[in-house]
């Protein structure tokens, strides 16, 4: 498979092309600065230079034509402010969206955040960062065209995966190291038949694979 990550040199994009790329596939990262290339090129990658803030629905297709699916993996960060988050986790995801469509990408999934909601309120960034993805989701779900899955993370850390999980559409709050995210959406690739669902993912006793095979009803 041919799969574009927009965020490329994020953590939990790292970990996922590294497995693509262990396994054979083609892995090509979304980055903005050129000096993260090698980065990507170490992990089996394909580095491609896009700033997603700045680019057209256009340039983003040109790089999607001939993939068999997308992964919006980028944010603005911690410590930005309300605007930058609007600008890369909402309006950065509502582009590559469309992008995806333009170029016949349908598979389409994002890395969302438990608690993502456009009507989330309070004045902090983080419920800034908490609209911004929610709307983003919402405009994804909107989408006929698209074969999407929103996957909603727990508590990021970095512990060592153990490739165990809990994956539904509701989870309550946990942690769930970055390795398990990887692998988790590794799977969710393999199984189109996850499309169109929205699951929270956090630490659990379930194999990854068992995992995806439940929600995806198989």
């Amino acid at each position: 498979m041919r799969i574009v990550i927009a965020g490329g040199h994020g953590q939990i994009a790292q970990r996922l092309e590294r497995l693509l790329a262990a396994r054979g596939d083609e892995a090509v990262g979304l980055i903005r600065d050129p000096g993260q290339s090698q980065t990507l090129t170490d992990l089996g990658a394909e580095p491609v230079v896009l700033d997603l803030e700045s680019a057209t629905v256009e340039e983003a297709a040109e790089v999607l034509r001939g993939a068999d699916a997308a992964v919006f993996a980028a944010g603005a960060g911690p410590g930005r402010g309300a605007a930058r988050q609007d600008a890369v986790d909402r309006g950065a995801a509502v582009l590559f969206a469309d992008a995806a469509q333009a170029a016949g990408v349908r598979r389409y999934i994002v890395i969302s955040s438990m608690g993502a909601d456009p009507e989330h309120p309070g004045d902090e960034v983080f419920d800034a960062y908490l609209r911004a993805k929610g709307a983003a989701d919402a405009d994804v779900r909107s989408r006929s065209a698209l074969d999407w899955t929103i996957l909603r993370p727990g508590m990021l850390t970095d512990d060592a995966g153990k490739g165990l999980v809990l994956l539904a559409a509701k989870t309550g709050r946990g942690p769930i190291p970055r390795d398990d995210v990887a692998a988790t959406l590794l799977e969710l690739l393999d199984t189109p038949a996850t499309a169109g669902l929205t699951l929270e993912l956090i630490a659990g006793n379930v194999p990854v694979t068992v995992a995806v095979k439940d929600v995806a009803g198989n």
